[in-house]
């Protein structure tokens, strides 16, 4: 096959820069060949050979080879970039060089080379073996010289053929856009081996689910069953998902760890303290006095070398509650250090996390790892779990996942439960990519013959090693959180603030891209000026050069740290009710001082001026929750005027409010709905009272529809309160995939895509149809609907049903209870599977709380629980 492209000798079509974005008309002009192909490579005139390229890719046997002969003015590197890019390995087979015909006009290519970075390729006769530029060839042969350009031919051959040809076929179904963008040439064999089965994992997920299931904030349960086979078949340790929870880092897991046993004192490794909040490094509160038996001070944290001998005297003379050690290098071969960290937590009655992140690998070969050979024969103590975060992937540096190991079912549940309220859970693409690693690894091992290796007993029982504190048991225990679902159960979550709804078109090309490219500029990550884009069209929010703008995974993880900010300063956090139970849960879980402020049926369930200045007549230095403009749960809207109403109160007892637009951005029903415009308001009541201040947070994903793929932000105005905020440290920060994403999103949505914009206008009627059809079969099931106007979930009281008896079934025990506010989410759970949350958790008595974001069936399913369960009560 021998294609070539001679470049339009007109130089007017030469004065532009030539991109990839440049219109199909110039692009055409640079060819007298063939017509555009819509590759990149049209721009070198090459485009009808990446045509090529892609077909002989699609019908090729995997082990098959193709032939090119290629002219080489545009350059050898941009001919073996066309192939490489491509995922495809070249052998150069033959080259020779042919002479320019004396008639060609090359004046084209010299404007090109003009208004643009690249050089093309020609030889002055047909011996020069140096290259020189169009610029140069043209004036050579303007003064009589002959020139001349390569011709070679290449053969070109699938690396890993079977997951290119998957990642070319996704691309053909409507992602011809971002071909452009795909980049699988490696330097780096293994880069390529870990990064190509990924791609072509990413496709197979993103071509077969319309949404990110429903998963469990221990993590996927796929993602843990796979961490458990590879430990089972590369290190014989006979462990199951059910003794891992999956967190967003190691240091997220350990500070989540410290804040559920809540020790008066912790010795931690001095390379895991780092990112630990200032204040337990800085407290001197060693002594155990009486005062410190019953206060909640916070944690003191003392940082210990990196050495067994050395972390096990500092653990005798101390005798602290937790310990979170790492193991130095020399000691990782052998399982001594580790046991006698054991021996000496057990004696102590310490609990024990130990650190093997440094000392795990992610490989077809591990190398000796002496915690993990003790733990193929012995269980691992009650007492101890195993922490490790998964930092070595070849390819992108910064992705990181942790998990934690524990075969106490009580601390995996403890551990569970403190990450929904802390972080929500851990990004799903993250799971996906490590769990592709794990895959790959997995299939290389043929099925294991030998029987299960036999574990001793426990050396000897603990000493009672500290549990949950008894604050943090209280709230994990009245806390409405995730329902743990077994392998068979089909639940329908309509308790879960997610969005299952359809991914569009452009949220799934720009996530793919997003892993696809490589070399991606810092400012294609950026996404400040989006955002702040955003809130000032949105919420008229003012920001300037003393604004922090903040990112985490998800608003939750954001919203924590400022609770802890409220802490640090002495404040009161005030909760209206109608709030997301799981917020004030987590302030609870912080050891915040909360009040809550009551809200009224006739507004709504929404904060009024009246209710809320009484509510702060007597509260030092309040914190106030507003959800808005959207109300979750309640859907409903904050007019402009409303909130500056409520922002004048605030200004007038010098609060800080926590504006939370999370929910906000999906209004199905608008009409008297016109934005936020808070600007001035604010500027004014700053003036006038300094204490006061206006925290923005918001997450994007919920706006654009994305499903399970979520980014949190947070703007601070407050100069005084930045440092105070990064002083707790431990955010887990969104990875630069999810940036790009985002900011490709919000790209488009400035530049008022179509496709993007018509897309979630869609999803914004389809919430208004699910809310009807949701609103018309709870009121013919007996409950009162209180009407809502945006965003994913609405409240309604059971109002047929309080008072009723109703037996329950659980496994084989069935009981009787009487049905009120609280207990109807276990009545409608045992009796339909449908999950839904209860007073307890909206704050508001009698209102129970429906999400409608779900898949198709699963929304006709939610509406045939209803009615069955009326038909239970009523039988």
């Amino acid at each position: 096959m021998h294609t070539t492209g001679i470049l339009n000798p007109n130089p007017d079509a030469m004065s532009k820069m030539i991109t990839e974005n440049a219109s199909e008309e110039f692009l055409h002009s640079l060819s007298n060949y063939c017509a555009i192909q819509g590759f990149v490579e049209d721009q070198f005139g090459l485009g009808l050979i990446a045509r090529a390229v892609e077909e002989g890719i699609s019908v090729i046997k995997p082990l098959g080879i193709m032939i090119f002969n290629m002219g080489g003015r545009p350059g050898q590197a941009v001919c073996e970039r066309l192939f490489e890019r491509r995922g495809l390995r070249i052998n150069k087979l033959w080259q020779t060089k042919i002479l320019q015909a004396a008639d060609t006009d090359i004046s084209a290519l010299v404007e090109i080379e003009k208004n643009s970075p690249h050089r093309f390729e020609f030889f002055m006769g047909l011996v020069g073996d140096q290259p020189i530029c169009a610029r140069t060839a043209w004036a050579y042969a303007k003064a009589g010289g002959r020139i001349s350009h390569a011709l070679s031919v290449y053969s070109c051959q699938l690396r890993q053929p079977n997951q290119v040809k998957k990642i070319f076929e996704f691309l053909r179904n409507g992602f011809d856009d971002i071909s452009s963008s795909l980049d699988l040439s490696f330097e780096d064999d293994s880069v390529a081996d870990e990064k190509i089965p990924f791609l072509a994992h990413l496709t197979n997920v993103l071509k077969e689910i319309s949404f990110f299931p429903y998963e469990q904030p221990a993590g996927s349960r796929r993602f843990r069953s796979l961490i458990s086979a590879f430990m089972r078949t590369y290190h014989r340790i006979p462990l199951t998902a059910d003794n891992i929870v999956v967190f967003p880092s190691r240091t997220v897991a350990i500070e989540s760890a410290l804040r559920l046993l809540s020790p008066r004192l912790a010795i931690v490794d001095e390379q895991l303290t780092r990112h630990l909040p200032r204040q337990w490094l800085t407290s001197l509160s060693i002594e155990k006095t009486e005062a410190a038996k019953t206060s909640e001070e916070d944690i003191t944290v003392i940082e210990a070398p990196r050495q067994s001998d050395l972390m096990v005297e500092l653990i005798k003379k101390l005798k602290p509650q937790v310990v979170v050690s790492g193991i130095a290098k020399f000691e990782s071969v052998t399982s001594a250090a580790f046991e006698h960290l054991l021996d000496t937590t057990r004696e102590i009655g310490s609990r024990l996390f130990l650190d093997i992140s440094d000392h795990f690998e992610l490989s077809s070969l591990p190398t000796s790892n002496g915690v993990l050979k003790y733990l193929a024969g012995t269980p691992l103590p009650s007492h101890a779990a195993i922490v490790c975060g998964l930092l070595k992937n070849q390819v992108y540096s910064d992705l990181e996942v942790a998990f934690v190991i524990s075969e106490e079912a009580t601390m995996f549940r403890a551990l569970s439960k403190t990450l929904e309220l802390l972080q929500g859970n851990t990004a799903i693409i993250s799971q996906y990519y490590y769990g592709c690693l794990f895959h790959e690894l997995l299939s290389f091992q043929l099925a294991d013959r030998h029987p299960p290796a036999q574990r001793v007993g426990e050396k000897a029982k603990a000493n009672e090693a500290i549990g949950s504190s008894s604050l943090a048991s209280s709230v994990l225990y009245s806390a409405e959180l995730s329902i743990n679902e077994t392998d068979e159960s089909s639940l329908i979550h309509m308790d879960v603030d997610q969005s299952f709804l359809p991914i569009t078109t452009p949220v799934k090309a720009a996530i793919f891209e997003s892993f696809a490219r490589q070399n991606i500029a810092e400012s294609e990550i950026d996404v400040t000026s989006g955002i702040k884009q955003l809130v000032h069209c949105s919420y008229g929010f003012p920001s300037n050069g003393n604004t922090e703008f903040i990112y985490a995974d998800c608003p939750v993880a954001l919203f924590n740290k400022l609770v802890l900010c409220c802490i640090q300063e002495g404040g009161t956090f005030c909760f209206p009710a109608g709030s997301n139970g799981n917020y004030v849960s987590a302030a609870k879980f912080l050891k915040a001082k909360i009040i809550n402020i009551q809200t009224n049926p006739e507004a709504g369930f929404k904060l009024t001026e009246k209710t809320l200045a009484g509510s702060l007549e007597n509260v030092h230095k309040p914190w106030i929750y507003i959800s808005g403009p959207t109300v979750n749960p309640t859907g409903l809207v904050y007019s402009n005027e409303e909130i500056k109403t409520l922002l004048a109160v605030c200004a007038k007892f010098g609060a800080r409010v926590v504006l939370d637009t999370s929910f906000s951005g999906v209004e199905f029903d608008s009409k008297d709905y016109n934005g936020l415009d808070l600007g001035a308001t604010m500027e004014k009541l700053s003036s006038n009272n300094p204490d006061f201040c206006v925290f923005l947070l918001g997450g994007l994903f919920f706006k654009m529809l994305t499903g399970g793929i979520k980014f949190g932000f947070l703007l601070l105005n407050q100069p005084s309160l930045v440092d105070a905020f990064h002083s707790f440290g431990g955010l887990s920060k969104p990875h630069s995939t999810i940036k790009y994403t985002l900011k490709k999103l919000l790209d488009l949505q400035e530049a008022k895509s179509g496709d993007l914009l018509n897309a979630i206008a869609e999803k914004k009627e389809l919430l208004g149809s699910r809310y009807k059809h949701l609103k018309e079969t709870l009121e013919t099931s007996g409950w009162e609907v209180l009407e809502a106007q945006a965003g994913v979930s609405i409240v309604a009281k059971p109002s047929a049903y309080l008072g009723k008896n109703v037996k329950l079934k659980n496994g084989a025990s069935t009981r009787e209870i009487k049905l009120d506010d609280s207990n109807i989410r276990e009545a409608m759970l045992l009796s339909t599977g449908l999950c839904i949350n209860s007073a307890a958790w909206t704050g508001i008595p009698g209102y129970c709380r429906f999400t409608i974001a779900l898949e198709e069936s699963d929304f006709k399913r939610a509406l045939d629980c209803i009615t069955k369960f009326q038909s239970i009560i009523a039988n």
